[in-house]
C-alpha cells in the first residue's frame, strides 16, 4: 500500500467526518475519560494522522513519565501500518519524526503563558509551523476559563487546532446530562469538541458531547480496540 491510500482509508476519516471534518484551524477539542481508558492513544492516532499528510505537530506533555510518549507513537505507527504492507515505512517513519517536537512541562512550574510563549518560539521564532498541538495530562481542576481561552485565542492567531486530554475520576458521576464531564463546567465556552470514551466489555466506545453549538450526547460509529487502544475500521 502507498501512504496516500493509507491516508485515505484511514478510520481517522470516518472520525472526522463525524465531526464536520475535523478540527478547523483555531478550535479547541477535547477527549476525555478516566485514566487508563484510551485518551492518550487517541491523541497519537490524530498527531500521527496529520504527520502522515506531512504537517507538523507539537506534543506537549504534563506527564511525569514523558519518557514514553515516543514510545506510543513508535507502537501505535507499528501497529497502524502491520497489516498495511506500507511501502517505504522506515523513510516514512523517519519523517514524522522530524516534523513532529515533543514539549515537557511541569503544571506546578509553569504558567500558562509561559507555555504559550513557549509555543509561540517554537513556531515563530523556531520556524516549526505546527498544524496542530497535542496537550496530554493537563489537570483540568487546576486551570482556568481564562487559560483555555487564552489559549484559543492564541490558536485562532496562529492557525492551529488543539487537541487535549482531561482526565475524569472514575468513582461516582462524573458527568452531567449531555455527558459533558462537570470539571470542564465553565470551559465549555471557548472548547468546540467534546468526545467522551466509554469502556464496555469488548470496547471502548467513542461518543461526542459537543460539536460546535450542539450540545448532545450521541454514539459515534467509532469504537476503540480494548487491547490495542486503536480506533477500529469501520
Amino acid at each position: 500500500m502507498i501512504l496516500s491510500e493509507l491516508i485515505q482509508r484511514s478510520p481517522i476519516r470516518i472520525f472526522e467526518q463525524s465531526i464536520h471534518g475535523g478540527l478547523k484551524p483555531g478550535e479547541i477539542g477535547i477527549i476525555a475519560s478516566p485514566t487508563g481508558v484510551g485518551k492518550t492513544s487517541v491523541l497519537v492516532q490524530l498527531a500521527l494522522d496529520k504527520l502522515l499528510q506531512g504537517k507538523k505537530v507539537i506534543h506537549v506533555s504534563f506527564s511525569q513519565h514523558t519518557q514514553y510518549v515516543p514510545v506510543w507513537y513508535e507502537d501505535i505507527f507499528t501497529e497502524f501500518i502491520s497489516k498495511k504492507n506500507l511501502e517505504n515505512s522506515a523513510e516514512i517513519k523517519n519523517d514524522l519524526v522530524k516534523n513532529r517536537v515533543l514539549m515537557t512541562f511541569n503544571q506546578d512550574g509553569i504558567s500558562n503563558e509561559q507555555i504559550i510563549k513557549s509555543l509561540r518560539a517554537m513556531i515563530i521564532d523556531g520556524g516549526f509551523k505546527a498544524d496542530s498541538i497535542i496537550i496530554d495530562g493537563m489537570d483540568f481542576t487546576r486551570t482556568d476559563k481564562k487559560n483555555i481561552a487564552d489559549f484559543k485565542t492564541f490558536a485562532t492567531e496562529l492557525g492551529i487546532s488543539v487537541w487535549y486530554s482531561c482526565s475524569v475520576k472514575d468513582e461516582g458521576y462524573q458527568y452531567d446530562k449531555e455527558n459533558i464531564p462537570f470539571m470542564l463546567d465553565g470551559f465549555t465556552n471557548y472548547i468546540d469538541v467534546i468526545i467522551v470514551l466509554h469502556p464496555k466489555a469488548d470496547h471502548v466506545e467513542l461518543s461526542i458531547s459537543k460539536d460546535r453549538d450542539s450540545v448532545i450526547s450521541k454514539s459515534k460509529t467509532m469504537k476503540l480496540d480494548p487491547k490495542t487502544l486503536l480506533i477500529l475500521e469501520a
